[in-house]
């Protein structure tokens, strides 16, 4: 199977916020892995995630806009947006 990602990800635990609805609601996460263009997060449940988000890295604190990729189970894909 050929992966097709343009950046290449590598294996992470972090912990991590779903932030949206304007920062009123946020879903706590784990990021499994991560690359310059998206990430792999484990949640509890997908259901009730947007599929744009905001996510902060902790303990960095970086805020990354997000889109949803794809979600199987318990883990979802994002892709990283540009910001303008």
């Amino acid at each position: 199977m050929e992966d097709k990602r343009e950046h290449e990800r590598r294996r992470v635990l972090k912990g991590g916020k779903i932030v949206f609805n304007g920062g009123r609601s946020a879903i706590d996460c784990t990021i499994r892995n991560l690359s310059a263009g998206g990430a792999t997060l484990q949640v509890e449940s997908p259901l009730g995630i947007p599929d744009t988000f905001e996510l902060v890295v902790h303990p960095d604190n970086i805020i990354k806009s997000c889109r949803m990729a794809w979600k199987k189970e318990n883990l979802i894909g994002v892709a990283f947006q540009k910001t303008s």
